[in-house]
C-alpha cells in the first residue's frame, strides 16, 4: 500500500482546493444551501471546462482517463469545503457504473455529454425503508410492447430537481432470491409521469421523493442485463461508498483545523484555551479520529484503484466515517462553546452535514452487519498457513 500521491495528483488537490476556496467560500455555501437549485450552474460550467466531470471518464469519450484516486482527491476536497453540487450523484453514482456496464452506444453518447457538457445525473435507488438491501426494491417495471412502464416511488434521491437523467432501479420479475429480477433503467428526467417532492433536511442537501407513474422507457435504455442489475448496484456501492468516505474525511479534517485554530485564538483567564490540558486532550482525540478515518479510507481506495476492492475495508471505512465525523463535530463544538451551535459558526454547518451523510450509502448498523458477514466467511488464519 502506497499513500504517496503523484505530482499530478498533488496538482489536482491544489487546483481543486484553490478553486473551491475562491469560488465557494462559506457564505456562498450557505447561499446555495438555501437556494432552489442547491448549486451554482455557472460554477458547474467552470468545473466542466476544467475537466472535473471527465476526470475518471476514458479519453475516447471526452474525459481524461484518470485514476480512481484522482476522483477520491476531488471528493475529499469537496467535503473539506462543504461544496454543494450534484458532482457525487453524477460521477460517483452514475458515470462509474456506465463506464463499466454500459453498451458501446451508451458510453459514447452519455459519457461524452457528462464529460464535455456537464450533463447532470442521479441514482434513484432507495425506497420507503431507505435501506440498501435488494429485498427493499419494490418498484415495478413491466414490459408493454417495445417499452417498459415504471411505477413506484423512490426516496431521498439527490438533486432530482436539476438532473437531466435518472438511473432507476426497478424489479422486472420475481425470482427465488431478492437480488435476482432487478433491472436498472436510464430514464429521461423530462419523461411524462415523473413527479418530485422535496424532502426537508437539516443540511439542506437537496433530497427528493420521486414518483414514477406509468413512465415509459425503451428497452434500449437498460443498463447492463435485464434481471441482473443487482451486481451493478453492488459495484456502485463499492466504488461510491469510499468516495463518500473521502468526502466525510475531508469534512472531518476541516473540523479539526477549525477547532485547533479557535483554541489558539480564544482567550480565557488571559490564556488561549488551547493551553488548557482538557482542550488539548480533545484535540488529540480528534486528531486520532481524523487520521484513523483518513488512512482507512485511503487504504480502501488504494485497493479499488489497483482493481482489488475489499468489501471488509469499504464497510469498515464507512462505519468509521459515520461515527468519527460526528464525534469530531461534537468535540469541536464543545471547544467552541455554545456559540458553536449557531448559524454564524462554520463548524455548525459541518455538524449538520455529518448527520446527513451518516445514512448515505449505508448506516453504521448496515455496514457492521456486512463486516460480520465478511468475518463469518473468512477462513481462520491457521488454515492458510
Amino acid at each position: 500500500m502506497d499513500f504517496e500521491f503523484s505530482k499530478d495528483q498533488d496538482m489536482i488537490r491544489e487546483t481543486v482546493k484553490k478553486f473551491l476556496e475562491n469560488e465557494c467560500p462559506k457564505d456562498k455555501v450557505r447561499e446555495l444551501m438555501n437556494s432552489e437549485t442547491g448549486h451554482d450552474p455557472e460554477m458547474w460550467k467552470k468545473m466542466t471546462e476544467m475537466g472535473w466531470m471527465g476526470i475518471y471518464i476514458p479519453e475516447e469519450y471526452g474525459g481524461t482517463g484518470g485514476e480512481y484516486l484522482d476522483l477520491m482527491i476531488i471528493l475529499e476536497e469537496m467535503g473539506r469545503n462543504l461544496f454543494p453540487a450534484p458532482f457525487f450523484s453524477t460521477i460517483a453514482l452514475c458515470s462509474i457504473p456506465i463506464i463499466k456496464f454500459g453498451t458501446a452506444e451508451q458510453k459514447k453518447t452519455i459519457l461524452s455529454r457528462i464529460a464535455m457538457e456537464g450533463e447532470i445525473w442521479t441514482l434513484a435507488l432507495t425506497e420507503l425503508s431507505s435501506s440498501y438491501g435488494a429485498s427493499e426494491i419494490e418498484m415495478e417495471a413491466s414490459l408493454e410492447g417495445d417499452e417498459y412502464v415504471l411505477n413506484g416511488t423512490k426516496m431521498f434521491v439527490p438533486y432530482a430537481n436539476v438532473t437531466d437523467n435518472f438511473l432507476v432501479v426497478a424489479r422486472t420479475s420475481n425470482k427465488e432470491t431478492a437480488e435476482d429480477g432487478i433491472t436498472i433503467f436510464i430514464v429521461d428526467a423530462k419523461s411524462p409521469g415523473i413527479n418530485l417532492t422535496m424532502i426537508p433536511t437539516t443540511a439542506h442537501n437537496m433530497r427528493f421523493e420521486v414518483k414514477f407513474n406509468n413512465v415509459k422507457v425503451p428497452q434500449s435504455n437498460i443498463l447492463g442485463e435485464k434481471d441482473k442489475g443487482w451486481n451493478i448496484i453492488e459495484y456502485i456501492l463499492q466504488y461510491a461508498t469510499i468516495l463518500k468516505c473521502a468526502e466525510m474525511s475531508g469534512g472531518a479534517e476541516a473540523v479539526l483545523e477549525l477547532s485547533n485554530n479557535f483554541s489558539k485564538e480564544r482567550i480565557q483567564f488571559d490564556k488561549p484555551i488551547g493551553s488548557f490540558q482538557a482542550v488539548q486532550h480533545k484535540l488529540v482525540d480528534m486528531l486520532t479520529e481524523s487520521d484513523g478515518l483518513k488512512f482507512l479510507t485511503y487504504e480502501a481506495a488504494w485497493k479499488i484503484n489497483i482493481g482489488s476492492p475489499s468489501n471488509m475495508l469499504i464497510s469498515m471505512a464507512k462505519a468509521k466515517a459515520n461515527n468519527a465525523y460526528q464525534r469530531l463535530c461534537i468535540e469541536g463544538i464543545q471547544i467552541y462553546g455554545a456559540i458553536g451551535f449557531t448559524d454564524e459558526m462554520d463548524i455548525g454547518l459541518y455538524h449538520l452535514q455529518s448527520k446527513s451523510l451518516e445514512f448515505d450509502l449505508g448506516s453504521t448498523e448496515f455496514h457492521r452487519e456486512k463486516i460480520i458477514n465478511e468475518l463469518e466467511n473468512q477462513k481462520p488464519l491457521f488454515l492458510s498457513i
